[in-house]
Formats: structure tokens, C-alpha cells, sequence
């Protein structure tokens, strides 16, 4: 295999990058580990300032000095070891795979790649099946967005796509019941509980969900809160609380 430039790490910072590569990058042997547990075939190189533990040495690996792996890492403090993974190519396509699962989160607009990240690892945890996200979300593979997975981003499956409002119409006629968050809902938590097919739709920070995604929605759900000591909840606190409230 002919030695990529370092250059060529460089660019999978940008989206742009990533797509023409096929391509992202994976921070952390924890997040690494993750990887390798859930889609270990996706790994292709390893990329280190120093010899890779012993359960990540049948990838193949580059070592590198601690100054040109600070020139390809995106995080303000380098951890010292990055994994090139291979991205999903269905990932920015509007078609689902063949097995939805039952469970899948929507993310509209949801723009800061901490709390993108944040909740497809929730997502993950809590045994979500898959997330739906909108071109204007913070995108999965971005490297901010990757270290908040920590890992999960291959987990399950991942679609970012302008045409989401036509994918959740389509899974409305699959019998999933459409949960809007809204501060302003009437319908508490418990209403996720009774229902096996679920999307659990979460909107941007500041503006919450657009109109014509509450007017798919089945119903609109709140969480009961303390107006007085906290007006709101962050997004992914509340997709948190919501995600665990649909799976017990």
C-alpha cells in the first residue's frame, strides 16, 4: 500500500474530504475499540505515535512523530492514536435499510456536534435501532461529532437527508408511532411507553421542530419540569431521559 500523505489524513476533517475518500477518522483507543467491536471490518489503518496495544495490531498501522499527528488530529489535546475507518455509503442516502428495527430517533436540525454525538451514543446505548438526521444537523462523521460518540457511530445504522420528512411519512405507514419533543406538548413520557414501532423526534436548540414535522407527529410529548429553577432542558438531556422512558 502506497503511504498517504499527511495531508490526506488532513482532509477528512472536511465533509467535502470525507466523501471523496470513503473515509473518516476515529480518536482514542477506547473509541478505536468501539469501532473494532461493532464494525471491525471498517477499520483499515492504524495510525499512532506509538507501537498500537496488542488488540488493535492485526490492522495495519503507521507510527508517526507526536508533530505530524498533531497536524492531522482535530482535537485540541491529540490522544495519540487514530484509526482510518471506512464510512457507511448509505449514510447520506434517503433510503432505509431493509430492517428498520422498531425504535429509531429523529434528529431535525440539531446543529452543535456535541449533542449530535451525544445522542447517537444514547441512542446506542439505550438500544435505538437507528437515527434519522437532517442535512442541516451536525454530520455524524464530523471529527467533533465522532469523538462525542465515542465510538458508537457505527453502533446502528445512520441516514442524513433533506427528504427525512418523506422517510418518516413512509414509516407512519409501517405502523411507528411519531413522538414530537415539545416544550409545549401535551402528552407526558409514558405515552412512549405503549408503543413497539417508535420515532422520537428531537428539534433544534433554539427553535425546537418545524411545523410540518408536528403535523405528522401522532403525538407531542413534554417532560413535567420545574419552570421556576430550569425554563428547559438541553436537547440531548431531554432525548436522553425520552430514549430510556421508551425502552422500559
Amino acid at each position: 500500500m502506497t503511504e498517504r500523505s499527511l495531508k490526506w489524513y488532513r482532509q477528512l476533517a472536511d465533509k467535502k474530504g470525507r466523501l471523496e475518500t470513503g473515509c473518516f477518522l476515529v480518536e482514542g483507543q477506547k473509541a478505536i475499540r468501539q469501532i473494532a467491536a461493532s464494525q471491525p471490518d471498517a477499520i483499515t489503518e492504524i495510525i499512532s505515535v506509538e507501537e498500537p496495544p496488542e488488540s488493535l495490531r492485526n490492522y495495519p498501522s503507521r507510527i508517526i512523530n507526536a508533530s505530524e499527528f498533531g497536524y492531522i488530529s482535530s482535537v485540541q489535546t491529540p490522544q495519540g492514536i487514530l484509526a482510518l475507518v471506512k464510512a457507511p455509503e448509505d449514510i447520506y442516502s434517503p433510503t432505509l435499510p431493509k430492517d428498520t428495527g422498531t425504535h429509531i430517533l429523529l434528529l431535525e436540525d440539531i446543529q452543535d456536534p456535541g449533542n449530535v454525538g451525544t445522542l447517537i451514543r444514547t441512542a446506542a446505548a439505550l438500544r435505538y435501532d437507528g437515527v434519522i438526521l437532517t442535512e442541516n444537523c451536525a454530520d455524524p462523521l464530523n471529527p467533533k461529532t465522532v469523538q462525542a460518540c465515542a465510538g458508537t457511530v457505527l453502533s446502528l445504522w445512520l441516514r442524513r437527508t433533506a427528504q427525512y420528512l418523506e422517510i418518516v411519512k413512509s414509516l407512519k405507514q409501517d405502523d411507528h408511532k411519531i413522538m414530537a419533543a415539545e416544550v409545549r406538548g401535551n402528552d407526558t413520557p409514558v405515552m412512549l411507553t405503549r408503543n413497539k414501532k417508535l420515532v422520537l423526534a428531537l428539534g433544534n436548540e433554539a427553535t425546537g421542530l418545524s411545523q410540518p414535522l408536528l403535523e405528522i407527529a401522532d403525538y407531542r410529548v413534554r417532560i413535567p419540569m420545574m419552570p421556576e429553577k430550569a425554563e428547559s432542558l438541553n436537547v440531548a438531556a431531554c432525548g436522553a431521559i425520552l430514549m430510556y422512558v421508551s425502552k422500559n
